[in-house]
């Protein structure tokens, strides 16, 4: 008869930890000194965040003529990757909001990182609607508030007001639920830090903490209601971009495939980026007894789920545009395929749709190195997606005469590593300042399959039944 330890689930946290371990264990990373991987990893961020502001501060002074965009692709480098930066944020709410209304509790060693990631992947999006917006000190007029430009008011059937207000309520909403989600650990930082500057600091971001029951239930009601607030948005944002493009007439982006599709597309893309970076935290954090093979395994088969989305979409789109009979449909698609930018669609199809079924195997999930560069894969699978919908469909236009070709300038490229340096440095600033893994949430699930698995079964003991799995 088979062991009871092998039919019920494994801890979540390896090491039997208690609770005042797991305090000391999380609370180390924020006490120790930068270490040189720390600064190893920082320094190249901060430079490429450097050259990005150059890129960006050119650019505005001279205008998006710095831009490699023309009359036929008037969308390219810097709405590619407004929506791939948006998408990498949806997983932070993804694991954040639904999977704890779901009540899963893997979630809670990643939902921090996740949830900063998100803020940070918001604030790299954002920069480039404002920066194609051409005259970016102008970008208050987005703003509804009354003024003295008599009837002159926002465009409310704008795409670019839609994404203002996506953009804006999608960051307040994750910044506040990243924020009231630290308070019980802000506290207990508080509580450790000897009297002085930073002790004031967690005193006033803390909120008063005191820890007693009345604080506990008023914080688990607010904290549900923000991640009843914040599920909607997951569906939301990333469909409000994608009516960016179905709300057109040009062949290859009218289609009501989108909204679904940007939504799997974005979750694939974000949850790949929440591997990569948990992944080099684990073993750069000695985070390994928190973050652990189970955790990487289910975001893994979540990967592995929304891949098999994007794929039904990509061929949805190819059967649909056949089916319609329509003939310029069918020759944008053909001319992703097999045109002159059809190294980035099969880059797409490859990294997208082929890498990610290895997630079927139990042994490729459990080697975490495979995993990872994986996932680096598959968010540069995502960003041809991008680029291929948006450059594909614009450069070969309904008259042969306007067709035009496409290359990003040194600018576009410098800016996008730019996003990049920013993206990087504000996460490894968070990792070092911030607990990067929710200490309060993990206390609440040492004991997950830890109590029966310390009681041996008896020799005749009935068959033990948990799960569907039985002895």
């Amino acid at each position: 008869m088979a062991s009871s330890s092998s039919l019920l689930r494994q801890p979540l946290i390896a090491g039997d930890k208690t609770p005042g371990e797991v305090t000391s264990d999380i609370c180390a990373v924020l006490d120790r000194r930068l270490s040189r991987g720390w600064w190893a990893a920082f320094l190249p961020a901060l430079a490429l965040l450097l050259v990005g502001a150059v890129a960006v501060t050119y650019q505005v002074v001279t205008g998006i003529g710095t831009w490699g965009l023309n009359n036929t692709v008037g969308w390219a480098f810097d709405i590619t990757n407004f929506v791939f930066w948006i998408g990498i944020g949806h997983a932070g709410t993804l694991i954040s909001a639904i999977l704890f209304l779901l009540r899963q509790q893997w979630r809670t060693s990643v939902n921090r990182a996740a949830e900063a990631m998100t803020i940070f992947a918001v604030i790299c999006a954002g920069i480039f609607p404002v920066i194609h917006m051409g005259r970016p000190w102008l970008a208050f007029w987005m703003f509804p508030y009354p003024n003295d430009r008599g009837p002159l008011w926002v465009n409310f059937r704008s795409p670019l007001v839609w994404d203002f207000f996506a953009i804006s309520t999608y960051f307040t909403i994750s910044l506040t639920f990243w924020y009231v989600g630290m308070l019980p650990d802000l506290a207990t930082i508080r509580d450790r830090t000897a009297p002085g500057l930073r002790r004031r600091m967690l005193e006033i971001f803390s909120l008063g903490w005191d820890g007693s029951y009345r604080t506990w239930q008023r914080y688990e009601t607010v904290y549900k209601l923000l991640a009843g607030l914040a599920t909607p948005l997951v569906v939301s944002v990333h469909t409000i971009v994608s009516w960016d493009f179905a709300t057109s007439v040009i062949p290859g982006w009218h289609t009501t495939i989108f909204p679904p599709y940007f939504v799997a597309g974005a979750i694939f893309s974000g949850m790949a980026m929440v591997m990569t970076l948990m992944i080099v935290a684990r073993k750069t954090m000695g985070l390994e007894d928190y973050i652990t093979h189970a955790h990487v395994d289910k975001m893994a088969k979540v990967t592995l789920a929304t891949s098999l989305m994007v794929g039904l979409a990509y061929l949805t789109e190819f059967f649909t545009a056949f089916y319609s009979g329509n003939s310029y449909e069918q020759f944008v698609f053909l001319n992703r395929a097999a045109g002159p930018f059809a190294f980035g669609y099969w880059i797409m199809v490859l990294c997208n749709v082929s890498v990610p079924q290895l997630f079927w195997f139990r042994k490729v999930r459990a080697n975490l190195a495979v995993v990872f560069v994986m996932s680096l894969l598959i968010n540069v699978g995502m960003w041809f997606e991008r680029f291929v919908i948006i450059v594909s469909s614009l450069h070969r236009d309904y008259l042969p005469s306007s067709w035009a070709g496409y290359a990003p300038t040194t600018i576009e490229l410098a800016t996008l590593a730019g996003s990049f340096g920013l993206f990087f440095a504000c996460f490894l600033l968070f990792c070092k300042f911030v607990p990067v893994i929710n200490i309060s949430e993990v206390k609440g699930v040492l004991s997950v399959g830890r109590e029966r698995r310390a009681a041996p079964e008896p020799e005749h003991a009935a068959p033990v039944r948990q799960e569907g799995v039985t002895a």
